[in-house]
């Protein structure tokens, strides 16, 4: 079976976001088989209830299985980790850009819609997954680098740091992430 590709925006994000439309295209262009759900956002919205029902469609059509590689930017790497070890399913490859677990102060709107994704089984993952890249910067302006940096020692087979990469965004002028490419 060949591989697939289920790419996840982040908090407040949609899959017409940041590097998600050009990493999308650029797997395409390969004939490749690429997903990119629109996650509910917005406090009220955005919970870990309403992303897993979202993401447990892909699991009930065999999409999400032991041939999928995610790419999940922002609060969705804990999302990913979560919900593949609660729902124990093993997937090949799992790229996780800006990921952090368990942390606050970003502002309130922020804190109140990532809070239901945090869980304290992070090592878990390592049982449904053998390749967790982490992509990180040194001065990301939503979420401290040591939190960033704790959530790939913890989990990551490779992590990478990007100088000045800022949340690794359109903000940050990464409307292309050519460096992901690496890991199809």
């Amino acid at each position: 079976m060949r591989n697939n590709y289920i790419l996840v925006h982040g908090s407040f994000g949609s899959p017409f976001s940041n590097w998600i439309p050009w990493l999308r295209s650029e797997l395409e262009k390969e004939n490749l088989e690429v997903y990119t759900p629109d996650f509910p956002t917005g406090v009220g919205y955005q919970n870990y209830d309403n992303w897993s029902r979202l993401l447990k469609t892909y699991v009930d059509s065999d999409i999400l299985n032991e041939n999928t590689i995610i790419y999940a930017h922002s609060i969705a790497p804990i999302f990913v980790c979560k919900f593949l070890v609660e729902n124990r399913i093993k997937v090949k490859r799992l790229v996780f850009i800006c990921g952090f677990n368990n942390y606050f102060g970003i502002n309130d709107e922020y804190d109140t819609v990532n809070k239901s994704m945090y869980f304290d089984n992070l090592k878990d993952i390592k049982n449904y997954c053998n390749e967790i890249i982490c992509y990180y910067s040194d001065n990301d302006p939503y979420v401290k680098y040591d939190v960033e940096k704790s959530f790939a020692d913890t989990i990551a087979t490779k992590q990478h740091c990007i100088h000045n990469g800022g949340h690794l965004n359109a903000e940050s002028n990464y409307v292309e992430f050519k460096e992901l490419l690496n890991n199809k």
